[in-house]
């Protein structure tokens, strides 16, 4: 009876999170860098992700520029400072910021990591990852309750980048999420870079995590580039994505579908029409995997 019980509870709760988001197309990170090239112009993008810490203000210059552009293109919100899995209780004007956020510019969805990011009062301004256990996993279901409940909408997560593993860790990070959305509804953002950098530090297969994870929370790619140091990757936003990442791009395609998708930059940042040649380049890989998947 408890086994169905909680089969059932699992069940409401995907059912609570509402209809799946809708698909958005092929998006970029708003950097204030583009700004006026976005403002002044038509450029061919879909959408646009907004890092919510940078909006999450009284007024000013970033808000109006925000209310621009959500005027003129959807937009999600993806924040980095949750810190959903941490021990530490949630900082109260932080959820009521990001709220106060989501309700002014209503966003397809807010999105933020699975890690914790400080302690104690203390932002580390990173993104750290955790044990994958029985324990850590209830701690993560339970604040993503807290979370949901109080912005009154889903969360989606994304998976993040490691660089070291946890000896008591008891499942894969894959079996990890899977199980986290089928008790919270929570979305995923699938960041494919992140797989392709933890996989390789950590040696196992990249394409066994897309195997592992429910193809039917998944509401999000991201693609970026990385620091390849031979004997470790490092996760930096500043570079092209690599053709080892566009593979696995594709393998997600195959498993996962038509999903949203944006290129990261948050360093060495381009010119706008270089980042829409690599916007090109995914909406090409995207229309060539779905052609062969009619073919068959």
């Amino acid at each position: 009876m408890l086994v169905q019980a909680t089969a059932d509870n699992a069940t409401d709760r995907r059912q609570q999170a509402g209809a799946k988001p809708r698909y958005l197309g092929y998006g970029l990170g708003l950097r204030a860098q583009h700004y006026a090239d976005i403002l002044g112009g038509n450029p061919d993008i879909d959408w646009f992700e907004v890092i919510s810490e940078n909006y999450m203000v009284p007024g000013g210059q970033p808000l109006r520029i925000l209310d621009q552009i959500r005027a003129r293109y959807p937009i999600v919100m993806h924040g980095v400072s949750l810190s959903i899995a941490s021990t530490a209780p949630f900082d109260a004007d932080y959820l009521k910021d990001l709220k106060a956020l989501a309700d002014r510019t209503e966003p397809v969805f807010v999105s933020d990591h699975l890690c914790w990011t400080g302690v104690h009062g203390v932002n580390l301004h990173d993104l750290l990852p955790f044990p994958y256990t029985p324990e850590a996993l209830d701690h993560v279901v339970s604040r993503i309750h807290h979370v949901q409940d109080y912005l009154k909408r889903p969360l989606a997560l994304e998976n993040v980048s490691s660089y070291v593993q946890f000896r008591n860790s008891e499942m894969p990070e894959w079996e990890f999420i899977a199980e986290m959305t089928k008790r919270t509804g929570c979305w995923l953002v699938f960041d494919v870079n992140n797989v392709y950098v933890s996989a390789f530090n950590h040696e196992y297969d990249p394409y066994e995590f897309i195997a592992g994870i429910p193809a039917d929370r998944v509401v999000q790619f991201h693609l970026a580039g990385h620091e390849h140091n031979m004997t470790h990757i490092i996760d930096t936003h500043d570079a092209l994505v690599c053709d080892e990442v566009w593979t696995l791009y594709k393998a997600a395609l195959n498993r996962f579908g038509p999903v949203s998708t944006i290129i990261e930059r948050d360093d060495d940042i381009p010119p706008l029409n270089v980042m829409l040649e690599e916007l090109g380049k995914a909406r090409h890989l995207a229309k060539e995997v779905f052609a062969d998947s009619n073919e068959r």
